[in-house]
């Protein structure tokens, strides 16, 4: 192990933005526009109608996060920007999944599946629905447990975060 620190590709900004009609598009086309690039976004009001909350994971190896933060600020209808530190944040994303089996391979996914506590929200005779929330890292590991049982449709939210409580 190296005594070097490792740099953390992605950061994740939460950007409270006025709740207007094009507000979001702003937001990305000024990533378009210079090249930033986005991992994921997620975007909803908050609890004051008046203010959205923006969640995106940012690519730091396209522009340097400072940039990204400066180039945010000039947004007119931005309000605040917070970045993350992922030590201390709570990050957790939502999946929807359709999964094309067989009756006779369910009990094997439905036991695969039980360290997820994922939901079964729909079946027929060829097909699964099911959710699953976690960490992002946890999510990929659910959909990767999935593949061999043929995935028909995914759906995945982006990250959402929250600091954590100070202790």
């Amino acid at each position: 192990m190296s005594n070097t620190t490792a740099v953390t590709r992605f950061h994740t900004l939460v950007v409270l933005v006025e709740n207007k009609a094009g507000v979001l598009a702003r937001v990305a086309g000024l990533f378009s526009r210079r090249g930033f690039n986005i991992d994921s976004l997620a975007v909803a009001p908050t609890d004051d109608e008046n203010f959205s909350r923006i969640t995106i994971a940012v690519d730091v190896e396209s522009a340097p996060l400072e940039q990204v933060v400066k180039q945010l600020y000039k947004l007119i209808n931005v309000v605040e920007i917070r970045d993350l530190d992922p030590s201390v944040a709570i990050e957790r994303e939502f999946m929807l999944a359709t999964i094309s089996i067989a009756a006779d391979r369910r009990a094997e996914l439905r036991f695969e599946t039980t360290g997820f506590d994922a939901t079964v929200l729909d079946e027929n005779d060829t097909s699964m629905v099911l959710s699953f929330s976690g960490r992002p890292e946890r999510v990929d590991e659910f959909e990767d447990l999935l593949r061999p049982y043929g995935i028909v449709e995914i759906q995945r939210t982006g990250k959402v975060a929250l600091s954590s409580l100070e202790r």
